[in-house]
């Protein structure tokens, strides 16, 4: 079936050229001027069947587009310029044909992503850009068929990816960060999330990723504010960074101590819980609740598409040095400290300290924790979670748990890298 006839049969009344019909299916390109304004997405819609499913995205201007795929889980992943998405509430919470679902978002400084959860193995037929013309906006087009999964993994193998890995992975800057002679612990503050990954989204509406880097912000002031650390943040906008990423940043900057930040969500129907938690790492969860959460946080990469194939052995692996005693010794000392701290001004959970084998606490050389400030499931957990007052008494109270931790060390070495 041609590109003209599957718009017909999907309705979208698309207008088509010759010059588009012959244009490259993978990779379409185009120049734009260097002051042109953020291309904005304002609508989106699938259509199609198990077959062949095509999503159009409405632009207001025509922009450069690749698109490829990812095995185990199968996904496509369309790699735009930075653009700014005003989409229909819920969009791609219910997919359509050979799409389960799809998410979208910033995945880099200058540069978007939508990603495609496919029910199963799919080839991208066509994907390209429309001009506007005739009162209708640009568009964006990608055209799906089924295959098999051999001939899917085999289109994997024939094209080379390089290119989009590195543009796909926003890597936060490895240069240490330490100043000649400043001595003091550096500790990095790593809001979870971010970009394309929103983390769990509250009833009404609020996104994990905004909550816990408001809250992520607000201890870097605070820690600074008292003179004692450095502090470095694995992000401090809205961008998505890889989990392992997270990890090398920590350790390149010799690290004291990684705060890991993020608020959890029961999904409905699996009961209520309230209060904060804090883990640290471990080969087996504490709990079922902590194995749960680990699965969940540890799959940020694969929502934002990231082909977590091209890991180097060290980082895969790593898990094998996280016999050092000495690391998950200290870990556990600023877990308690903190839990001891956050007591009389937090609401806890009923069991507050946890273990999990979570990605981000992998450095085998820096103390590292997961806070979860609350549940954005729970009425009031959310309220906590919004209120300025007490986001500012929790972060006073790991400023305090902080200085617990580190002042048996002041005077001599520090735990960690420093």
């Amino acid at each position: 079936m041609t590109v003209r006839a599957i718009a017909i049969a999907l309705g979208f009344g698309l207008a088509f050229d010759s010059a588009v019909l012959m244009a490259e299916p993978i990779v379409a390109r185009t120049l734009a001027a260097p002051d042109a304004p953020t291309p904005v997405a304002s609508d989106v819609r699938l259509g199609g069947d198990d077959e062949q499913t095509r999503l159009v995205v409405d632009l207001s201007q025509k922009i450069d587009v690749a698109a490829f795929t990812l095995a185990d889980p199968y996904r496509v992943v369309i790699d735009l310029p930075q653009v700014n998405f005003q989409l229909p509430p819920k969009s791609g919470e219910h997919g359509r044909g050979l799409v389960k679902a799809f998410r979208y978002g910033l995945i880099m400084q200058g540069g978007s992503r939508i990603v495609l959860d496919a029910k199963g193995p799919v080839r991208v037929d066509k994907a390209f850009v429309l001009a506007a013309a005739e009162g209708q906006p640009a568009r964006l087009v990608i055209d799906l068929v089924a295959t098999d999964r051999d001939s899917f993994l085999r289109d994997i193998a024939l094209h080379d990816r390089a290119p989009r890995q590195s543009a796909a992975s926003n890597k936060v800057s490895a240069t240490p960060l330490e100043p000649s002679g400043d001595t003091r612990p550096l500790i990095v503050v790593d809001p979870g999330h971010g970009g394309i990954d929103s983390g769990t989204k509250s009833g009404s509406g609020q996104d994990e990723k905004d909550v816990v880097l408001s809250f992520g912000l607000m201890l870097r002031d605070r820690l600074e504010k008292t003179g004692k650390y450095r502090v470095a943040m694995t992000r401090s906008d809205d961008t998505f960074i890889p989990l392992n990423e997270r990890v090398r940043f920590a350790r390149a900057q010799n690290a004291s101590l990684l705060i890991s930040i993020h608020a959890d969500s029961l999904p409905r129907g699996e009961g209520q819980a309230e209060g904060a938690s804090i883990y640290t790492l471990s080969a087996h969860a504490s709990d079922a609740e902590a194995a749960r959460l680990a699965e969940v946080e540890n799959k940020s990469d694969v929502i934002a598409g990231v082909d977590l194939s091209a890991e180097p052995n060290d980082v895969a692996n790593i898990l094998i040095d996280l016999a050092q005693r000495e690391t998950k010794a200290f870990s556990l000392q600023f877990a308690s400290a903190a839990v001891n701290e956050l007591r009389p001004t937090t609401k806890l959970h009923l069991h507050p300290m946890k273990s999990a084998g979570f990605i981000v606490l992998k450095a085998p050389d820096v103390p590292s924790v997961l806070l979860e400030l609350g549940y954005m499931s729970t009425k009031d957990d959310l309220k906590n979670l919004m209120s300025t007052e007490w986001r500012s008494r929790t972060a006073d109270s790991l400023v305090h748990a902080v200085d617990a931790f580190f002042a048996p060390h002041m005077a001599g070495s520090t735990p960690g890298g420093n």
